[in-house]
């Protein structure tokens, strides 16, 4: 279920992903992602909180972005990290 927040109406036009092919923080490190999601506030590409180092829950931890979506191939969701909902 889909649900609205106030951060949505926050977002901007999609960003270009930093890191088209996986997750950025992982590749520099040469860790590995189960699935990957780009933050909507800057393009940014990390790893979901089922792989190893979460990196997309430390994105937002040190950033503040509130939103993601999944960055995998036919998933269109969003999930706000601040309202804990899928959006």
């Amino acid at each position: 279920m889909t649900t609205t927040c106030a951060h949505v109406a926050e977002l901007g036009p999609e960003p270009v992903p930093t890191t088209p092919e996986g997750c950025q923080d992982c590749l520099a490190d040469g860790g590995r992602w189960v699935h990957l999601r780009l933050c909507l506030g800057c393009g940014k590409v990390a790893c979901c909180d089922s792989s190893p180092a979460k990196h997309a829950s430390k994105h937002f931890a040190g950033e503040g972005h509130p939103i993601m979506r999944s960055f995998e191939p036919g998933e269109t969701w969003r999930w706000c990290f601040v309202d804990n909902t899928v959006v």
